[in-house]
């Protein structure tokens, strides 16, 4: 009896061993998992999805989820889906030196399980320092109500590319899958308020503006229009008075020849039609200085 219960014991012992090591010998990779293999701190190899076999004892597994997750960036969700501002992250200074309120939702994974575990001690919480230094130096290009209105894409867009290039940097082992803009506005009511006055104010100025540039297209036809009548105005009376100069030219050079021929019968023809034209309405009256009585020409 007591020589069985001897040989039961490394029986049991045996059984014990070989059961510990095929329990920490396999191990299984999921399909959306990554597996680094460790032998004393060194990096063995990285297994994917399957069944695989390990020294039990001697080799550590570390699984890493290769799937996509997300996160807000300026506030929290609660298990109930509830959003609670983050105020430390969200409120940021822009070109103008106003203050908004702008959240933004990544969308990131693991690119490299063994930079992701090894070379760095929390590589989520980097990629969110790194992140926030990407959005306030974007931010910080744009005035509030561009921010606000009109370049959300340019902003997401430009974030997107510089937090790619310093994961690409920092090889932390994660990279950006996706980077949305959810909101942006102004901090505060009264900033609100002030920034719908705003824009009200931009689009009554928006309004006038096309109402002059609507006026400016209704006036310039009709004042092209009265200066082309101008213009033939002008050119008429050009004419006209070419015309006429050529004409007194004309007569001028007549006259001249006529006064060579007679010059005196010119003189004394000229002198009678100058009184004529100067004195139409004149009388012509004849006297010797002496006589009582004037006798008008235009009698006789």
């Amino acid at each position: 009896m007591i020589k069985r219960e001897k040989l039961l014991a490394p029986l049991a012992i045996a059984v014990l061993l070989i059961a510990a090591i095929g329990f920490d010998g396999f191990y299984t990779v999921g399909e959306q998992e990554q597996a680094v293999i460790t032998m004393f701190g060194t990096i063995v190899r990285t297994d994917t999805a399957g069944l695989y076999f390990k020294l039990p004892f001697i080799q550590r597994v570390h699984i890493v989820d290769m799937t996509t997750h997300g996160t807000g960036i300026g506030y929290d969700t609660d298990n109930k889906g509830r959003s609670t501002a983050r105020e430390d992250e969200s409120i940021m200074i822009t070109s103008d030196f106003n203050f908004v309120n702008i959240d933004f939702y990544l969308e990131y994974k693991v690119s490299d399980p063994v930079a992701y575990l090894y070379n760095s001690d929390n590589p989520e919480a980097i990629l969110r320092n790194m992140l926030l230094a990407c959005i306030r130096s974007t931010v910080a290009d744009y005035p509030v109500d561009e921010v606000i209105t009109t370049a959300k894409n340019q902003i997401q867009t430009s974030v997107r590319e510089k937090l790619t290039e310093m994961l690409a940097q920092s090889n932390i082992g994660l990279q950006c899958v996706n980077l949305t803009v959810q909101d942006a506005e102004p901090p505060t009511d009264k900033i609100i308020q002030a920034f719908k006055e705003v824009e009200t104010a931009r689009q009554a100025r928006e309004t006038m503006i096309n109402a002059a540039k609507k006026y400016q297209s209704e006036q310039i036809p009709a004042a092209g229009a009265k200066a082309d009548q101008i213009i033939q105005k002008a050119e008429a009376v050009k004419s006209a008075r070419i015309a006429e100069a050529k004409g007194q030219t004309a007569r001028f050079v007549n006259m001249y020849e006529e006064y060579k021929a007679y010059p005196l019968i010119t003189k004394q023809r000229l002198f009678y039609e100058a009184l004529e034209e100067i004195l139409p309405n004149a009388k012509v009256i004849i006297t010797d200085g002496t006589s009582q009585k004037l006798l008008p020409v235009d009698k006789f």
